[in-house]
């Protein structure tokens, strides 16, 4: 009989479960899912790390911005021997253009000594202002590779959209599974503790029937091998439950601190929620939104697009250079030689052609490889969602039609046990038959919140098949 207290004091050591009645402890506030679920948007360390890509991806766009940055160029050249001994100098300011691949530029030169007619950076005494600007014709006018790769960084920067919420999804699910299972598991505590305390109510009644001669002693020994195979019941249930809080901990922390917080069984509610029932008309409807909030597809159609400008700069790399710019240039006073005008304008025009342009051909068929692929991978993803949706609706009926017949089952259990309690009064049965429809009234109320559990945690793998708790997106073409 030692096992006994050892079990009691097994127990006691979890701070939420006892075997004494909630009246003693300290009122707690029930803990409900939308906690546990504000709990992950707001303090879970995952979604948290999930939201550093959106920050991640803006630094990439700024990075590409920085491409049609202004630069600053200066540079000299010094004659240090030969028949020639001038010296010239210049600094200037670019700016590229987002619009058609353009720059356009402005500085000053400025040369002295002695330098031959024939050299562009003769100037006069004082040096000369410059302003121009070109502009290719042909290619890297629509695109080039500097707003390639901003266009990119962007659609990046709309891509952890879908990176984050496909993260929000799966920790709300593993959440909501979480808090059902824990409470599921202190259901179950309370049963064992129940039945442990109708067996140990027997024990005194049947105590004080052995001292006045109506029982046999061993009717009392029986019934305390009965309350320690249920206090084991319950120590084995406190230690499930306890499992349950610390998994559920991960999930539910402080709003200041951000630390798991383990929750006792004085915050479990009263009763599982209220749960919804679903029509198999509204499935087709689910399908159809979840194609649109779920974010597989969105990923792809977005990988499209990143795809198709790699496209688009290979097609423009297979045309020819054609590039026109203007210079002017406008001395600051001063001499100047009698060569050099006081304005000069020059235009100027190059025109490039590579011959077989291989690599811009073989970057074409890899694109257009790459966006047939991904328009495979778009429609598989839409089966593969409208497949989730199906599924998960079959798994949330099967869950209800269990759950109907596990509560039916509870109530024939409690029937049964209620007539033999009824026959025990009267002396027409025996101890071990109430025993054993005691036994069957617990499991038949375990089956019951086991088919709970299934129902809810079907629930949640429906709401994640079709993103209900993404917010509502922006409607966009699917085909």
């Amino acid at each position: 009989m030692k096992l006994v207290p050892i079990c009691l004091l097994i127990a006691s050591l979890w701070p939420g479960i006892s075997t004494t009645s909630r009246a003693a402890q300290p009122e707690a506030a029930a803990l409900m899912l939308k906690d546990v679920v504000e709990s992950v948007r707001n303090q879970y360390p995952p979604q948290l790390a999930a939201l550093i890509e959106q920050d991640i991806a803006n630094g990439r766009v700024r990075s590409a911005q920085g491409a049609f940055d202004w630069n600053l160029n200066a540079g000299s050249t010094s004659n240090l021997a030969g028949y020639y001994d001038g010296r010239s100098a210049y600094a200037n300011l670019e700016k590229p253009l987002s619009f058609w691949g353009g720059s356009v530029y402005g500085g000053y030169r400025l040369s002295s000594g002695f330098l031959p007619n024939y050299n562009k950076d003769r100037t006069g005494v004082d040096g000369e202002a410059v302003l121009g600007f070109k502009v290719p014709i042909l290619r890297d006018g629509t695109i080039d590779r500097r707003r390639a790769s901003l266009w990119q960084a962007e659609i990046d920067q709309q891509l952890a959209e879908p990176f984050i919420l496909r993260q929000y999804l799966d920790f709300v699910r593993a959440s909501t599974i979480g808090y059902y299972t824990w409470l599921a598991a202190g259901k179950r505590v309370q049963f064992a503790e129940e039945l442990l305390r109708i067996a140990q109510k027997r024990d005194s009644a049947i105590a004080e029937q052995v001292l006045r001669g109506a029982s046999a002693r061993i009717v009392q020994v029986d019934n305390k091998r009965l309350v320690v195979s249920r206090e084991i019941a319950v120590v084995q249930a406190t230690r499930r439950f306890e499992a349950a809080a610390i998994e559920l901990s991960l999930f539910f922390r402080n709003k200041e601190t951000a630390e798991p917080i383990v929750a006792r069984s004085d915050r479990l509610p009263v009763e599982f929620p209220s749960h919804t029932t679903r029509d198999s008309s509204q499935m087709a409807e689910d399908i159809d939104r979840a194609w649109i909030r779920r974010p597989e597809v969105r990923r792809i159609e977005l990988t499209i697009q990143k795809t198709n400008i790699d496209r688009d700069l290979a097609k423009n790399n297979l045309m020819p250079s054609l590039e026109l710019g203007i210079n002017a240039r406008q001395g600051a006073g001063g001499t100047r030689p009698k060569d050099i005008g006081r304005e000069e304008v020059e235009a100027k025009v190059e025109f490039k052609l590579p011959l077989e342009r291989r690599e811009a051909k073989g970057r074409v068929d890899v694109a257009q490889a790459q966006i047939s692929r991904l328009q495979n991978e778009r429609q598989f993803a839409r089966d593969r969602i409208a497949a989730d949706v199906r599924d998960s609706y079959s798994a949330l009926i099967a869950a209800r039609d269990t759950l109907r017949q596990t509560r039916i089952n509870v109530e024939l259990a409690q029937q049964l046990e209620d007539a033999e309690n009824e026959k025990l009064e009267h002396g027409a049965t025996d101890l071990l038959a109430l025993q054993i429809r005691e036994q069957a009234t617990f499991d038949a109320r375990v089956l019951e919140v086991d088919a709970l559990l299934e129902h809810f945690r079907a629930e949640a793998n429906y709401r994640a098949a079709v993103a209900a708790d993404a917010p509502d997106p922006i409607k966009r073409d699917l085909k």
